[in-house]
């Protein structure tokens, strides 16, 4: 059977009817000689709403994040962030290649730590080690399960960060599904932060496209990191324009996403031989664990595939499941109903 119902990531979504015409009607110009219009009003709109002075449109997440890591650091210092964050796992490398960053790995249930943590791993001043610099935090958390971070644990570990002499950055790619889910702006949620990063095209379901937002003098430096890596691009507006309509169209309809996730879980849950915590589920990505008797996860989620549904195995015995804009409240019981099938070997 071929696969019907794409769950392997929000990153699966394609342009709605709506973003395309925005696209094809796009003004233009030259963004690296700074004058695309539409990249410009979307620079501007993508800052006021994450409350910072500037904003810089890039191809990816990765990248943001690796600008962000390269302004804010010197090669030798050292990232603190939680062991499972993007920045690590999914990111080739790029802080060691890039900034010549080491990382230091902090400890913590469903991607969040405390500042506790953040102190034991604060290196001394010292000629011997490496310079504690840079406190990166994920919310949403990917491998924590879409964990949104509490604002006040936020404060006090950013604060805490702060008063150590570390630069904070905000891994912000699913900040718009921790908005949502929180009831908090953007720009409430990236006030901790030194610099923050936002994707478009997870959620909110645009092609392509991120933006690394701070200050002034941090874009300025942005700019530069990002034509040296290549980022810097031609006629951008025409993917600034779907970015622009996933901001005014697409925000608020991903409690919808959260709603099916939830709803999800729950089917899951009441499989033999799956395991997951519905409770744990506050956005839209669902982890599951799978027992021995189905096989490993990697076989089961191909019998999931034949079933017509795809999901992504992220370990030997855990697969990982997420709603978008492209996925139906139908297509929650049909891929509920998949999921049963398969397990029934």
């Amino acid at each position: 059977m071929q696969p019907r119902i794409d769950l392997r990531s929000d990153t699966v979504t394609r342009p709605t009817a709506g973003m395309k015409r925005a696209m094809l009607e796009a003004p233009l110009g030259d963004d690296v000689l700074g004058d695309d219009p539409t990249v410009a009003l979307l620079e501007e709109r993508a800052a006021a709403v994450l409350g910072k002075q500037r904003a810089c449109f890039v191809p990816s997440g990765t990248m943001a994040n690796q600008i962000a890591i390269r302004c804010h650091t010197e090669p030798g210092d050292e990232i603190i962030c939680h062991r499972d964050s993007h920045i690590i796992h999914y990111e080739t490398g790029a802080p060691a290649v890039i900034s010549g960053c080491m990382i230091a790995p902090a400890e913590g249930e469903a991607g969040l730590f405390d500042e506790q943590e953040l102190e034991r791993l604060v290196r001394p001043d010292n000629i011997h080690a490496a310079r504690s610099r840079l406190l990166v935090i994920e919310n949403t958390h990917n491998r924590g399960g879409g964990t949104v971070w509490p604002e006040a644990q936020t404060a006090r570990l950013t604060a805490r960060g702060r008063a150590l002499g570390l630069r904070t950055h905000l891994d912000g790619a699913r900040i718009w599904n921790a908005s949502v889910a929180s009831g908090l702006a953007p720009a409430r949620l990236a006030q901790h932060f030194d610099s923050v990063s936002a994707c478009f095209s997870k959620g909110l379901g645009a092609p392509v496209g991120s933006v690394v937002a701070g200050d002034e003098a941090f874009i300025a430096k942005a700019r530069r990191v990002r034509k040296m890596l290549g980022g810097a691009m031609r006629q951008s507006g025409v993917l600034a324009a779907a970015a622009l309509y996933a901001l005014e169209h697409h925000v608020q309809r991903l409690a919808e996403d959260h709603a099916a996730a939830a709803r999800l879980a729950r089917s899951l849950a009441s499989i033999d031989g799956l395991s997951v915590d519905p409770a744990r589920v506050q956005t839209n990505i669902v982890y599951v664990d799978v027992g021995a008797g189905l096989g490993p996860a990697a076989a089961y989620c191909q019998r999931v595939a034949a079933q017509g549904v795809l999901v992504l195995p992220t370990g030997p015995a855990r697969f990982r499941a997420v709603t978008h804009l492209d996925v139906t409240g139908a297509m929650i019981d049909d891929a509920a109903g998949a999921f049963a099938a398969a397990a029934r070997v």
